[in-house]
This record gives structure tokens, C-alpha cells and sequence, in this order.
């Protein structure tokens, strides 16, 4: 069964894009810890991070890279976190976190932003990727 990832890289669960190449799709968070939180996954259903192969780890980590000074033109932080779990979507995924404090890093603790919110701010990033 395809994970809710490989669902949303075929279109068939609307998500708010950031960035996307042929190989890996940045979205926000639709249930994000902070204003900004995204998701960067590759688009080859994979679920544990240390199973890609070098090529596709390190080009991942450098697609999650290209996209950060976008979200921190948009999103008012002193940095951009990252962080990899990977339990909650059996589908390897790095979180970019906006980051003010320690506390903004707590999963368990979400914000609540509607759709209309999500789609602006995605467009507000989007718009700043070069």
C-alpha cells in the first residue's frame, strides 16, 4: 500500500508544494509544530532514511539545502532545524523546522493554520526559490 507521501508526489492528496524536481518534492507540513514546517521527501517510496543509497541521500539533503533560505526570506526565525525521525509515515522524510527556541522543535505540540493560511505561505516560499 502506498504511503500518504507516494500519494500526495501522484496527485492524488492535494498538498501545498514548495519546490519539486524529478527525483524529490518539498511540501509544507499539514499539520505543522511551526509556521513553515516542511516536509522533503524523495518521490521513490523508501521508508527508512539510511536505506537510500549515497546518491540519493546526499542529493536529498542537498534539495532540503537549495530550499531553506526561501522559507527563512518568508518565515521570521534565527534558523532552519532539521530533523529526521521517521516513525510517524513509513516513507523517508526530513522536516525543516523555523526555528526561535528549543520549543519550536516539540512534535508533540501542533499549530493550527487553515488551508487558505497553508496556500499563501507556500506561494509567499515559492516565490523566493531561485
Amino acid at each position: 500500500m502506498a504511503s500518504i507521501f507516494s500519494k500526495i508526489v501522484s496527485g492524488d492528496i492535494p498538498s501545498h508544494k514548495i519546490a519539486e524536481s524529478e527525483d524529490f518534492l518539498a511540501f509544507l507540513d499539514a499539520f505543522p509544530i511551526t509556521a513553515g514546517h516542511t516536509l522533503v521527501i524523495p518521490k521513490k517510496e523508501i521508508d527508512y532514511l539510511f536505506d537510500l543509497d549515497d546518491k540519493l541521500y546526499a542529493e536529498l539533503f542537498l534539495f532540503a539545502k537549495s530550499i531553506v533560505p526561501a522559507i527563512q526570506k518568508v518565515v521570521p526565525c534565527l534558523r532552519i532545524g532539521l530533523s529526521v525521525i521517521g516513525l510517524e509515515v513509513p516513507h523517508t522524510h526530513i522536516h525543516l523546522l523555523p526555528l526561535n527556541s528549543m520549543q519550536d522543535a516539540d512534535f508533540s505540540k501542533k499549530i493550527t493554520m487553515s488551508q487558505e493560511e497553508l496556500a499563501s505561505l507556500a506561494a509567499k516560499i515559492r516565490a523566493e526559490i531561485h
